[in-house]
C-alpha cells in the first residue's frame, strides 16, 4: 500500500484491477483506489468469493465492476507489444527476474519484498 502511494504522489491510483480474488486483495484494491468524492475510481474484480459491507463501499465513493476477464484473447498482442517495447507495463514491476526463478518471483511476492515479479527468458 505505501509504495503504491509513493507512486501516486499520496493520492492513489484512479483505477485498479483486482485480479486474485481473495478477502485480502479486494480490501487492498479498494484501499489503493483515489480516495476523491465525485471523481471515477474503478474497480475490476474477477472473484465473486469475496464479502464486502456495503456502507464502506458506498462511503469509499468505488464504483465496482465485476466479470470474466477475456485474458486469452488480449494476451498474445499485449505480450507482443511489451516485448517489442511499445508499451511499457508500468511502475508496478519492481522485481526482474530470469523464466528460470519463478518461484523465487511468487516467493517475493508473497512475502511483500515485490509488488508484481517481470519474468525475462
Amino acid at each position: 500500500m505505501d509504495r503504491i502511494k509513493e507512486l501516486t504522489n499520496g493520492i492513489g491510483a484512479d483505477s485498479v484491477l483486482e485480479c486474485v480474488g481473495t478477502q485480502e486483495s479486494m480490501l487492498q484494491a479498494i484501499r489503493a483506489t483515489r480516495h476523491a468524492p465525485r471523481r471515477f475510481r474503478g474497480l475490476r474484480r474477477r472473484s465473486a468469493r469475496v464479502e464486502l459491507d456495503g456502507e464502506k463501499l458506498f462511503y469509499a465513493h468505488v464504483h465496482l465492476h465485476g466479470g470474466p476477464a477475456p485474458v486469452r484473447r488480449f494476451l498474445p498482442e499485449l505480450i507482443d507489444l511489451v516485448w517489442n517495447g511499445k508499451i511499457n507495463p508500468g511502475k508496478v514491476f519492481d522485481l526482474t527476474l530470469p523464466l528460470d526463478q519463478v518461484a523465487e518471483g511468487y516467493c517475493a511476492m508473497d512475502e511483500r519484498r515485490a509488488i508484481k515479479t517481470l519474468l525475462r527468458p
